[in-house]
């Protein structure tokens, strides 16, 4: 059974493209990530394909905010899908909603805390209130889990902060931001390599580019599960 701590992030325009990606990876990768930029190529049907007809997890990427009868109703719908993580932003009242509409399902929800590709300039920018980013990461952990998120989601930096938290006891931590020695940054700027996430607490990683547009992808995967495999998490 591959090692599902490596999510492979599925940004690819379509479809056809995601099971293109998906057969050059074949079983070496048994997670998947399907964000907003595949909804409209047919994100949900390829979700539902690759979970029911070739047994992969799936982790759908929505970030979703809205009024707390709207997420509601909206993550009850996803719910159906069988699926098994879906990001909500990391306000309460979100989260309060989204456990609500994930109630009697086995889908967790996973907290957005900070962006990744976001810096204390770009919070500057959106009028978040002053603060150090790492701070402003570990709070809003903290007040998502403590309104009832399942995991988090948060950079490999403040991984191991979110780890020592109380409220993250037995809760999930899952990094984007993850890039392999010598890959390109990209539009990243809290990164760090697979292995030192999961040293950092993170039980998953969530790796794109590095993977999908490397020469051969299937190796490029395999290069980070052997670097995986290599290293233990930190304790919940």
């Amino acid at each position: 059974m591959p090692d599902d701590r490596l999510i492979v992030a599925m940004d690819v325009p379509n479809v056809v493209a995601g099971l293109e990606l998906t057969a050059l990876l074949g079983d070496s990768v048994s997670f998947y990530k399907i964000g907003l930029g595949m909804l409209t190529g047919g994100g949900l049907a390829l979700a539902n394909e690759l979970k029911q007809d070739q047994g992969k997890r799936i982790f759908l990427d929505m970030k979703l905010f809205d009024i707390s009868a709207t997420i509601e109703a909206a993550v009850r719908g996803i719910a159906a899908f069988d699926l098994d993580f879906l990001t909500v932003h990391g306000d309460p009242h979100v989260v309060r909603a989204a456990r609500q509409g994930a109630a009697g399902s086995d889908m967790k929800i996973l907290a957005v805390t900070i962006l990744t590709s976001l810096d204390r300039n770009d919070l500057d920018a959106s009028c978040i209130k002053a603060g150090n980013i790492t701070d402003l990461v570990q709070e809003r952990a903290g007040l998502a889990l403590m309104a009832g998120a399942d995991g988090v989601i948060a950079s490999p930096q403040e991984a191991g902060l979110i780890r020592a938290l109380p409220e993250a006891a037995g809760k999930l931590i899952v990094t984007p931001g993850v890039r392999p020695v010598g890959a390109d940054r990209g539009d990243q700027k809290r990164v760090a390599t697979p292995a030192q996430a999961v040293a950092n607490g993170a039980d998953h990683v969530v790796v794109g580019r590095p993977i999908w547009q490397a020469a051969d992808p299937r190796a490029a995967a395999q290069d980070i599960l052997r670097e995986l495999s290599s290293v233990q998490a930190t304790a919940p």
